[in-house]
């Protein structure tokens, strides 16, 4: 055949069409490779080993299931840091071991019980002819047969427990929810008030506006904030991010005149698109990011969002100082701080 040869040449499998450069365009067909037999095809005692593996996987996650129930149900968090950490340690470890016990034993059976013969079939349309469809449910069929979960009661058993069970691990909390507080008003609203000074986080010192140089950044709650009486949610919803900016750098919009003090800006540090903390400052820019989604959002202008998936502003607290030359709030938020909520009007 020509090295410019443009007519493919049929000799069984081995056809190669050639391009007008002499190039190779299509190669033949290599076939399958040689097919080497698994040792659970080989030693009964080998299949049954790792049916009982399977089996134990699928019993994992069903222990892993009932753990996150129990922790579910026994472990209640006390509204401390250590009691949360601990809740949300068992939940994760239950759910893990529950999802990792289906998901090993799936892989692990497909690779050990099931038929690993390589297939190939030519492309087709979309849609298959009636007589292909109707063949494509006999080799379901065939590959339900194949498993050999008909035969295998134990290990059917097994998988039918765990994932039956698994579902419970998010149903639960779901019911777990139902007549519990929705009372959504809550969430409108934060410890701030009109004279509450602003005071740094953690150690509850009042900050004056002379503690703060341009480029300066605190996290700030407010005062009389007690974590031990109060729930954490109530600082969840209060924390603000207090920023020092070149006055002549800030685009004050009419609405929020006389909102900051010489510069001094502060917002809510709960990022509106999930609710994670808002924290890292780029003081050139004047951008605030956001470090699980990069949602950014510029501060010498309202805050509003220039990157990311966040698709509101962080809320401004109005803020001044009192006779002493402490910061204080004028008022709470005049918008809810977080994600959006079912109730939320903008």
């Amino acid at each position: 055949m020509s090295a410019h040869d443009s007519t493919p040449h049929d000799s069984g499998k081995d056809v190669v069409v050639h391009t007008p450069d002499g190039l190779p365009d299509r190669f033949s067909n290599p076939g399958h490779p040689e097919h080497h037999l698994r040792r659970s095809d080989q030693d009964p005692r080998a299949n049954k080993r790792a049916e009982l593996q399977v089996v134990g996987l699928f019993l994992i996650s069903v222990i892993g299931t009932i753990g996150f129930l129990v922790a579910y149900f026994t472990v209640t968090p006390a509204g401390t840091p250590s009691s949360i950490r601990n809740s949300n340690l068992l939940l994760g470890l239950g759910m893990f071991f529950g999802l990792m016990g289906i998901g090993l034993a799936a892989v692990h059976w497909a690779k050990s019980l099931m038929n690993d013969h390589e297939k190939s079939e030519e492309r087709h349309e979309l849609r298959s002819p009636e007589p292909v469809r109707v063949q494509a449910v006999d080799v379901i069929k065939e590959g339900v047969a194949d498993s050999a979960i008909g035969r295998r009661g134990v290990l059917k058993g097994a998988m039918i427990s765990a994932l039956a069970l698994f579902p419970l691990s998010i149903v639960v909390p779901l019911i777990g929810n139902v007549g519990g507080n929705w009372n959504v008003s809550t969430l409108k609203h934060t410890m701030w008030k009109k004279g509450t000074r602003l005071t740094i986080d953690p150690t509850g010192r009042p900050v004056k506006a002379s503690d703060l140089t341009i480029g300066s950044v605190f996290h700030i709650i407010p005062e009389g904030l007690d974590t031990t009486a109060q729930p954490l949610e109530e600082k969840a919803k209060a924390i603000v991010l207090l920023i020092r900016l070149d006055p002549r750098d800030l685009k004050i919009a009419p609405d929020r005149v006389g909102w900051s003090y010489d510069g001094i800006i502060a917002y809510s540090k709960i990022c509106t698109h999930v609710g994670c903390p808002v924290a890292l400052y780029e003081q050139q820019t004047h951008h605030l990011l956001c470090p699980c989604h990069q949602s950014t959002f510029d501060v010498a202008d309202g805050a509003k969002v220039v990157f990311g998936p966040a698709k509101r502003p962080l809320p401004q607290l109005p803020i001044t100082v009192d006779s002493e030359g402490y910061l204080v709030a004028q008022s709470d938020f005049h918008e809810p701080v977080g994600p959006s909520f079912w109730e939320r009007l903008k």
